[in-house]
């Protein structure tokens, strides 16, 4: 089964504009363990005193799934994280000439051995250890697999393959990581943006080809345009992929909500797996094959997730959906006498820009002389 790994608390707070106190942090975590997080990437334990006492209020939950801080390959950094107790860590070095002529001055050579040196004392401290290769997607294979196969001599766990600036294809990430798999038994885990909207198509294909674990953040937050969606992830693999997640689905909309209100970004209403119009059935025959069948148009049932069904009176809704709102108002119509409201609901509502209420529709109903009788 694919790990998550959540950056929510890492990555996804390096958002532009957004800053996460500790009662969210601590928020935040809870909630992701409860709805299947494998494990949570907490912090930067090199920005300060600040950042590790949240790491340590994190951590003093005793939550048992894995917890990583994120940490630049730096003797420094490392010593950081080992005095906030951090059991695991993510070791970042460039892996693009790009960003290792701006990092290391183009010498590769010194990276190497600095991130030897770190690695090499991490797991003497006996901590997990991940390489986290910054823009691989724009580094040469032949060099990400000299930096694999490093790890593999030191006896790194983990080898994290980074999107950075969200330039990938699904078919090329997968061909990617997919050779990356036949060299080395150096386990992946991709991290994706979404610069080009295709960060979670390109973790599933990482995964598809081969890697073990994926980064995510809730509702997709971070850097620019953001990174995988951890909801959007975790329903994949539960529904698409069968993986039995065993996770509080319900709370999934609790998670997403803290998240909103903690970093201030609105849910689209359209947003999958959350979005508060997914489950909104306006057009006529959708709306219609629900009400007979509820698997009609839907792949998640709403209460999986906390939503809730809805049939909205607008512009393209039929005789069925006028029918359903007026007998819950305990009014009994047939669908032949709705009909004729259809033509002008859709006036109203194009002119309007709004749906009717259950009371606009009865009062409609009623002003245009539809025989009618009271449930009773």
């Amino acid at each position: 089964m694919a790990i998550i790994n959540d950056t929510t608390l890492r990555d996804g707070e390096q958002a532009p504009y957004v800053a996460f106190n500790t009662d969210e942090k601590v928020a935040i975590a809870q909630l992701l363990y409860s709805c299947g997080a494998d494990e949570l990437e907490i912090g930067i334990p090199a920005m300060g005193e600040k950042e590790c006492a949240d790491i340590r209020a994190i951590l003093d939950l005793h939550l048992p799934i894995r917890m990583m801080t994120w940490n630049r390959a730096k003797m420094s950094d490392l010593e950081a994280a080992l005095r906030c107790g951090a059991p695991a860590v993510d070791l970042s070095i460039p892996v693009s000439d790009t960003l290792i002529d701006i990092k290391f001055g183009g010498n590769k050579t010194k990276m190497l051995d600095q991130l030897a040196d770190v690695v090499r004392t991490a797991k003497q401290e006996g901590l997990f250890v991940c390489i986290g290769a910054e823009d691989s997607s724009r580094a040469d294979m032949n060099f990400l697999k000299e930096v694999m196969a490093l790890g593999e001599d030191l006896g790194a766990d983990r080898f994290r393959y980074c999107d950075t600036i969200g330039i990938l294809t699904p078919v090329k990430t997968y061909t990617l990581v997919k050779e990356l798999v036949a060299h080395s038994a150096l386990p992946i885990e991709m991290h994706t943006h979404n610069d080009f909207g295709l960060a979670n198509a390109n973790a599933i294909s990482g995964l598809d080809a081969g890697a073990v674990s994926v980064n995510t953040t809730v509702i997709g937050i971070g850097e620019r345009a953001g990174n995988a969606s951890f909801e959007q992830i975790a329903m994949t693999l539960d529904h698409l992929y069968g993986e039995d997640r065993g996770f509080y689905k319900k709370d999934m909309r609790r998670l997403v909500n803290v998240v909103s209100q903690a970093s201030q970004l609105t849910i689209a209403k359209n947003a999958p797996i959350v979005g508060e119009y997914i489950f909104a059935h306006e057009s006529g025959i959708h709306a219609d094959g629900m009400m007979k069948n509820s698997h009609a148009y839907e792949a998640i049932l709403p209460s999986e997730v906390g939503g809730k069904r809805e049939y909205p009176i607008g512009k393209h809704s039929g005789a069925a959906t006028l029918q359903y709102h007026l007998a819950k108002m305990g009014i009994h119509a047939d669908k032949e006498s709705l009909r004729a409201l259809v033509p002008v609901i859709r006036d109203i509502v194009t002119s309007r820009k709004s749906v009717l209420s259950d009371e606009e529709l009865m009062e409609l109903y009623f002003e245009k002389g539809r025989p009618c009788s009271s449930a009773g």
